[in-house]
């Protein structure tokens, strides 16, 4: 593992062509330390990744170098020259554009609208608009961002959003470009054609800096990467030079192993039985179309498909909290009794009851109160559990011993349960959810993007213990957008299209290309017989 061109920004003077130099730049929050003398030097015209378990330092980082913070200490450079970025509009100034995991758009304005905002000509808007039609067409033709100028954001696809924002920061002449965890919402094709739209921005000499989770993403289309740790800099490399085994190392500090190992399923008994269950929402839209699925106890069936097939709603109706006004038929089992679909039996509490456990997909909507302590957000849903209770009252202590316990079993950092949940980075967030509903050794675990903004590490982690207790006897449906994740934690493969099941698929047997074929609603072949 060779080091990338300049591994400390005073190995090569400034004139070697760097687009970004930071120099010892440290920042902290109180007693946290979140980055800790940071040397990063940044070639012009290069996809630059840099990766980091949750918390590394890895967005507070570029949150100075957006301006969003500013440092206690250090120094940029930017193209060999020292810049004071005090805000957003100092770096929008120094060429930088940031393209945030969440997107930064007005919904109910239409495109041009968005990239005009901020930086019109003047009191006049035409003269604006019109000045930025003529240069949003040829900024789609050069670098193949075709978007409709005149349509709502609120009627796009999460990635032709992604699109407006690159076109935003171009618009705003960026010549740097800081993308954070771009591919987090986006199919494969979709993430395919952003990478072909990032290749041409560095052909074109823009520097793109790549912040991201998924070591294959890395692999594929950045020239060099640099790999945080707990808030310091512990390594830049050449991409070509490296491995994702050895990033990953880096990046945790030991061994990972990027696929977990299982045993051969050993199904039992039918834990989860669906019978031609449909929805139709209350706007009329049919969201599942006669959906049948068989889970059994000790095995982990996957549900694929690309985001908004259905999958969103299958899990709610089976977690107990469906869509009010919804329309639904059909039939679901669980250890042979008949759950209801609407009214007081189908609610989270009744649901838990019959030993159902739920990790949403919305950790931070769904699956935790964010200004609760960990120990409320451990006990979240189980709160009149009889470990929990002291005649009519909630026993505090118990919840927080119980937490406690967790916490150290799921290595929650930092391991205080009376911290709030908003205060822990994404993985942890979701250590805490995966910790109270794991314990409770449900029959059935619904499962919703698992690891989604998740840490190498923490996503290893999190594997393993959703095996253990498949291996313990429960029923685990999957849900994931992460073809590789379905494919390396499934025995069995289902994939959903426009609110149907197409097929069901044994991971050995198939592959990526037979999947994505399902996930168009394409049936290339005919799909395996499931054991009756």
């Amino acid at each position: 593992m060779s080091a990338s061109p300049g591994e400390g920004p005073q190995s090569r003077p400034a004139a070697a062509g760097y687009a970004i130099e930071l120099r010892a730049i440290s920042k902290s929050f109180g007693p946290v330390q979140a980055n800790k003398d940071i040397d990063l030097a940044v070639p012009r015209g290069t996809i630059h990744g840099i990766i980091g378990e949750n918390g590394a330092g890895k967005s507070t980082l570029m949150s100075i170098l957006y301006g969003f913070y500013r440092p206690d200490s250090g120094e940029i450079l930017i193209n060999g020259q020292r810049v004071a970025i005090t805000d957003s509009q100092s770096a929008i100034r120094a060429g930088i554009g940031m393209v945030f995991q969440h997107f930064k758009l007005v919904q109910n304005f239409t495109v041009l609208e968005n990239i005009i905002l901020g930086a019109e000509d003047g009191a006049l808007l035409r003269p604006s608009l019109s000045r930025a039609r003529g240069e949003l067409k040829r900024l789609a033709a050069e670098y193949e961002l075709q978007v409709d100028p005149d349509a709502l954001i609120e009627e796009l696809s999460v990635g032709h959003q992604q699109r407006v924002e690159i076109l935003k920061a171009l618009y705003r002449q960026a010549d740097i470009l800081i993308l954070d965890e771009p591919t987090g919402v986006l199919t494969p094709a979709e993430a395919d054609h952003l990478f072909r739209i990032l290749r041409g921005l560095r052909d074109e000499g823009k520097t793109i800096i790549l912040i991201t989770h998924k070591l294959r993403e890395i692999m594929e289309v950045t020239d060099n990467v640099s790999v945080m740790r707990r808030g310091e800099m512990v390594a830049s490399v050449r991409t070509a030079e490296t491995s994702p085994t050895e990033l990953a190392e880096l990046m945790v500090g030991r061994k990972v192993l990027l696929q977990v190992p299982k045993a051969p399923a050993q199904p039992g008994a039918p834990v989860l039985e669906i019978r031609g269950l449909s929805m139709t929402d209350r706007d009329g839209v049919e969201r599942l179309r006669n959906v049948d699925l068989t889970i059994r106890r000790g095995e982990i069936v996957g549900l694929a498909g690309v985001s908004g097939n259905g999958q969103t709603q299958l899990l709610e109706i089976l977690g107990g909290y469906s869509e009010p006004g919804a329309k639904l038929s059909g039939e679901i089992r669980v250890n042979g009794t008949a759950l209801p679909l609407a009214g007081p039996g189908a609610n989270g509490r009744a649901r838990r009851a019959a030993s159902i456990g739920h990790v949403p997909e919305d950790r931070q909507r769904e699956g935790l109160i964010m200004d609760f302590a960990a120990w409320e957000d451990t006990a979240f849903g189980y709160q009149d559990a009889p470990e929990f209770s002291r005649g009519a009252l909630m026993d505090h202590k118990a919840m927080q011993s119980d937490a406690t316990g967790k916490i150290a079993r799921f290595d929650v950092r930092p391991p205080n349960p009376e911290l709030a949940a908003k205060n822990f980075s994404g993985g942890n967030q979701q250590k805490l959810v995966v910790a109270r509903e794991i314990e409770r050794n449900p029959d059935l675990l619904l499962v919703g993007q698992p690891t989604r903004g998740v840490d190498i590490g923490a996503i290893e982690f999190i594997h393993k213990r959703i095996v253990e207790l498949r291996d313990r006897g429960s029923a685990i449906l999957l849900v994931s957008v992460e073809l590789d994740e379905i494919r390396s934690l499934s025995d069995r493969i289902a994939v959903m299209f426009d609110g149907r099941i197409m097929g069901e698929r044994l991971p050995a047997e198939t592959s990526s290309a037979d999947l994505g074929c399902l996930m168009a609603g394409i049936i290339p072949s005919d799909p395996i017989e499931v054991p009756a």
